[in-house]
């Protein structure tokens, strides 16, 4: 349970930061991820979304710190949204060209994320 506790907790913070950056500095996350927002509608579309979804899984992620009942159920959500983000970014890959070097580290941590959530889920004990 420790392992995944912190695990969870990492990624937790991982995207805590990511919505803060998205949030505060939507400009360069978005050109980071070849995004050109326009002024207004674009920038809270982006902030709302990138910076809300991420602000949300953080909170997921990180949940098991108040609650350890909460271990299993952030542990799955971690990898159905990885798993979805992989599925997704694959497809994405398949379909167009120039993908910048930022998004291919995104793919990798998608991927470490997504792997290591499948490792530590088949070592928790089952429910009772």
């Amino acid at each position: 349970m420790i392992p995944a506790k912190i695990f969870l907790a990492l990624t937790g913070v991982l995207y805590l930061g990511l919505a803060l950056w998205c949030t505060v500095d939507p400009k360069t996350t978005s050109e980071e991820v070849g995004f050109q927002l326009q002024q207004g509608s674009g920038q809270s579309e982006f902030v709302t979304v990138y910076g809300g979804l991420e602000f949300a899984l953080a909170l997921i992620l990180l949940m098991p710190l108040l609650w350890s009942d909460a271990v299993r159920f952030s542990l799955i959500s971690c990898l159905t949204v990885h798993a979805c983000l992989v599925l997704f970014r694959t497809i994405a890959y398949f379909r167009f060209e120039g993908i910048g070097s930022f998004t291919h580290r995104l793919a990798i941590g998608e991927w470490v994320i997504l792997l290591v959530s499948v490792a530590i889920l088949l070592t928790l004990k089952p429910p009772r």
